[in-house]
């Protein structure tokens, strides 16, 4: 769409927008090949610095190009799989960027209170590990998204429920389990005069909830266990 009202200075609106562009990729890219080829720089912090490197990297060229494209030549039309792709890049990067952040927060916490017992702790094996896991959660966090897009985009609305009905399962699963943690992981973090008996129900209900509704759910919603248990308890009723 561009920036409506200001058609006429799109243009000088692109400029420097083009000049922030390439400081980002020209200051995250000699982070990433200093820290790669000084082996006085294979340390923890500067690790998490060049993976934060990286991420900002991809973040600022999942943007700005198609930015500039829409400023400068008015390409305004993109491709239903370029968008999603671009909206996939943008958002798992960005939440590896906020689990980059933390594992430095981490760094910094075990330099300043475990000083002689830094390297030991954070050694490159666990920094990969982290690293690792940050992929992962950003990959993960966001993966689900696009699929239930390709869902949305399966032709005849009964098709689309069906395709639903398939993942509907474990959408109520999730569910379970997160919520009665949500609450019961915010009590004891806030909940300063919440009464200690609350603390100790929904830490409980927290255990039980999820083992005791998920059988229910799967056999309510898959159709194989549901006329099993159905046939079990129909001979049953004839003996």
């Amino acid at each position: 769409m561009g920036i409506p009202g200001l058609e006429e200075s799109q243009h000088w609106i692109a400029l420097p927008l083009c000049v922030l562009y390439l400081l980002a990729v020209m200051g995250n890219v000699s982070i990433i090949f200093i820290i790669w080829t000084d082996s006085s720089l294979h340390q923890p912090m500067y690790l998490f610095l060049a993976m934060l490197s990286g991420i900002d990297l991809v973040l600022a060229s999942s943007t700005a190009p198609k930015t500039l494209a829409v400023l400068l030549v008015h390409a305004h039309e993109i491709g239903y799989t370029v968008c999603l792709i671009q909206m996939f890049f943008i958002h798992a990067f960005s939440s590896m960027e906020s689990g980059v952040l933390v594992a430095m927060a981490l760094d910094r916490y075990v330099a300043i209170c475990h000083p002689l017992h830094h390297s030991t702790i954070l050694h490159p094996g666990i920094i990969g590990r982290i690293g690792m896991a940050v992929l992962v959660r950003g990959l993960v966090l966001l993966l689900p998204f696009p699929i239930l897009l390709t869902v949305l985009k399966v032709p005849g609305g009964e098709a689309r429920l069906k395709a639903f009905s398939t993942c509907g399962s474990h959408i109520c699963v999730i569910l379970i389990f997160y919520i009665p943690g949500i609450f019961s992981f915010l009590t004891h973090r806030f909940g300063h005069h919440v009464p200690h008996h609350v603390h100790v129900l929904l830490a409980t209900l927290y255990l039980l909830v999820p083992p005791a509704l998920n059988p229910l759910v799967y056999g309510v919603k898959t159709r194989q266990i549901r006329q099993r248990v159905m046939r079990v308890f129909s001979l049953k009723g004839q003996i």
